[in-house]
């Protein structure tokens, strides 16, 4: 990442939560399934990047573009299939961060 530059990096960064909030079709379970990070992870990091200027609820709100349970409440409960790739998922990160 040292070859982004922060100006880059940040309007990047505000595009890819532009694009998310606009795909409100793809779940954060998809999303974890496929690629091991969802909103609440970025809204996680954005929170912990901010050191302390932003609480999770903050972060949250600002990736989702609204309050996060006025968004999960429009989202459907997750399949058995889904819940299984997902975790499947985040074994594959605990692995890759040499975790287990």
């Amino acid at each position: 990442m040292a070859d982004i530059d922060d100006k880059t990096a940040a309007e990047a960064f505000r595009r890819l939560v532009s694009h998310l909030q606009m795909r409100d079709d793809a779940q954060n379970v998809d999303l974890m399934g496929l690629a091991g990070f969802c909103r609440n992870c970025l809204a996680d990091w954005v929170s912990e990047a901010s050191d302390g200027a932003l609480d999770r609820k903050a972060a949250r709100e600002a990736v989702y573009g609204m309050p996060y349970e006025t968004w999960k409440a429009r989202q459907p409960e997750a399949t058995p299939d889904q819940l299984a790739r997902m975790d499947a998922s985040l074994a594959l990160n605990a692995r890759l961060r040499g975790e287990g």
